[in-house]
């Protein structure tokens, strides 16, 4: 029973219908000149249609030297502003409210992007990008701030119900709030005071340009975590200031970019930083937003009632499904396709790129609409791993007659298998989602079941799906054979606990996450890859804490380095010219994938009509796998 979550609640005279936040994402989804797109419409459009009670579009950039990414908004341009007004027409229709997140990018700003070295209160290196910032003068500071009164204006312009500053996370505020990044000696720096001046003078300009009933809120970093940075003491004292300044609500994020510790990835508990903003709450009576990790609708129907917060911010679980809200509201909490925690949507756009979500294949499109087949057919699925559920709940929901059979126990194939390392039990919860899928939709599903071609006739199928899988390559190295060798499949299926000296043969995502698993038995572990760098599988936003974690743990990683021989209690290797023996008590090979195609070579010979979809074609991530199950599956 959520008895909190959908209580309205009123911010800065404006009511919102439910305390569900969708707070501002990097989407990547504007055009090149900072202007909404079809896609960027449809996007926010479908998480209004879903429920959320306050959208926050953004961040959009104030001037062209705060630009962060090649589809990043802008809201610099009179030009701008008819987008906009479209945007925030249709999303109105449908009850949500919405306001726009001004985000300048300071030093994380792009001189690639934007063509304009990026400016800083210091001239400090960023270790996001490298950029080197140009120290901002006092009247740069001055049209700087002019600029985010002439950006909240349009918003108001354009719709918005409100806008939000963007004080946290290592952007050009939070820049001179830090004492990390803030080494100037003129009124702009020093105490704490002089520090927040910045900030207090561009909401004071933001007031300035809108009217009283447009909502003002700031979205602030509680805790740095950076060395020598601000922590909670300071952030109190700063939303003190705020308060004072009249503006409509905080946001309480933790962290920066920079920051040397996981903030957003599955190593964070979920709603792992609302104490921070409880301890904000407890100290100010503006209304607080937590955020972070919170994508279980019970879990922010408890923060809330606990009193920890007065709304949540619900970012990548609304990425994952737009319809969250409503489900929850129904009490279809079960439906709700679920966020894994994988980040890759936070990966791509430090690349550059549009938003992906590995579960959501159908995100930028219009998501929720669903046209039912005029020609039902009788699907017939083998597999039940990721890409042969996607393709058997995708089918079924248009209409098609679908059976699945897979050998296995239980649905999930190497789902299974990849939520035993450290931090990957959330994978189980996508499971759990298909498991309620499939029976809402009614697709039969055959286990412990091997798909001959004598069963396949049997069932007399119009269209054969084969989501067959992969299974690990067994490299051609003298003594691969030997009874203390294993797969990573293997120790993770069966949960192996290997105790002594192991070398691990191969350093990709599988090889890392299967080091992780093995030293939290007890084991240590030697890492032996070919390349000069390990883990070039795995995103940008996960390589750097598992790395961190297994170098914590004393793991040692040999690049450029050759398997010649495996013996019985070592492993002859080639580093350069010199050949070195690394003694072992157990040998796990993670050297990749190989297809299982050869059934769909059978079935394609006696005349049925298939598709391959997934890793029998070519092993990849959930990501592609789950893809690959949504197209065939609602092209049929």
């Amino acid at each position: 029973m959520l008895n909190y979550l959908f209580k309205s609640i009123t911010i800065g005279g404006v009511e919102l219908k439910n305390r569900i936040v969708m707070p501002g994402l990097m989407m990547g989804y504007a055009d090149s000149d900072g202007s909404v797109t079809n896609q960027l419409i449809n996007f926010y459009v479908e998480r209004a249609k879903g429920g959320v009670g306050l959208i926050t579009v953004g961040g959009a950039y104030p001037e062209l030297r705060g630009k962060t990414h090649p589809g990043m908004l802008g809201i610099h341009s009179d030009s701008l502003i008819n987008g906009y007004r479209e945007l925030t027409d249709s999303i109105k229709k449908f009850g949500s409210k919405v306001i726009l997140q001004i985000l300048h990018g300071g030093r994380y700003a792009r001189s690639s992007v934007s063509g304009i070295q990026p400016i800083a209160p210091s001239s400090i290196p960023s270790r996001l990008t490298g950029e080197i910032p140009r120290e901002i003068n006092r009247e740069e500071i001055r049209e700087v701030e002019k600029n985010y009164g002439e950006a909240a204006y349009r918003a108001y312009q354009a719709g918005f119900d409100g806008v939000e500053i963007l004080a946290g996370t290592g952007y050009l505020i939070s820049e001179f709030l830090s004492p990390v990044t803030n080494k100037r000696t003129d009124e702009y720096g020093g105490s704490l005071e002089n520090r927040v001046r910045f900030l207090v003078e561009i909401i004071e300009e933001v007031k300035k340009k809108t009217p009283s009933r447009f909502i003002v809120g700031c979205r602030i970093s509680a805790e740095e975590y950076m060395d020598g940075g601000n922590t909670i003491n300071e952030a109190k004292t700063i939303v003190k200031r705020l308060e004072e300044l009249g503006i409509h609500y905080v946001s309480v994020v933790a962290g920066w970019h920079e920051s040397q510790r996981p903030l957003i990835t599955r190593e964070v508990p979920q709603g792992g930083f609302v104490d921070l903003a409880y301890e904000i709450k407890r100290n100010t009576s503006l209304p607080v937003i937590a955020c972070i990790r919170i994508k279980n609708p019970v879990i922010a129907d408890k923060i809330i009632g606990d009193g920890k917060a007065d709304m949540v911010s619900m970012g990548r679980a609304l990425i994952a499904d737009p319809e969250l809200p409503r489900k929850a509201f129904e009490g279809r909490i079960n439906e709700i396709r679920p966020c894994i925690g994988c980040v890759h949507c936070l990966s791509v756009v430090f690349q550059g790129l549009r938003v992906e979500c590995t579960v959501n294949p159908r995100l930028g499109m219009k998501e929720t609409e669903i046209n039912p087949t005029r020609n039902t057919r009788k699907i017939l699925v083998i597999g039940a791993g990721p890409a042969g559920l996607e393709a058997a709940v995708t089918a079924a929901s248009i209409g098609h007659k679908v059976v699945v059979i897979d050998k296995g126990e239980s649905i999930g194939g190497m789902l299974k298998i990849a939520s035993k390392p450290p931090y990957k039990e959330e994978l189980h919860d996508l499971i759990d989602f298909y498991n309620t899928i499939i029976n809402k939709y009614g697709v039969k599903v055959v286990l412990n079941r091997e798909a001959d071609e004598d069963y396949v006739k049997s069932l007399n199928p119009d269209i054969i799906i084969l989501a067959l899988g992969a299974s690990p390559i067994i490299p051609d190295i003298p003594g691969v054979n030997l009874p203390h060798v294993r797969t990573a499949i293997e120790v993770l299926e069966k949960k192996l606990t290997l105790i002594g000296n192991i070398v691990v043969i191969g350093g990709g995502g599988i090889g890392l996450e299967t080091a992780d698993y093995i030293t939290s038995k007890g084991g240590n572990v030697t890492i032996i890859e070919m390349l000069s760098r390990v883990g070039l599988d795995l995103d940008l936003a996960v390589r750097w804490i598992i790395l961190k974690r297994l170098r914590e743990k004393g793991v040692k990683i040999l690049t450029e380095t050759r398997v010649k021989e495996i013996t019985s209690n070592s492993v002859i290797v080639d580093i350069g010219r010199e050949q070195f023996k690394i003694e072992t008590d157990h040998v796990v090979l993670a050297v990749g994938m190989r297809p299982n195609n050869k059934l769909a070579e059978n079935l394609s010979k006696i005349g049925y009509k298939t598709y391959m979809i997934g890793d029998c074609i070519k092993p990849a991530r959930i990501l592609e796998a789950v893809r690959d199950g949504y197209r065939v599956g609602i092209n049929i």
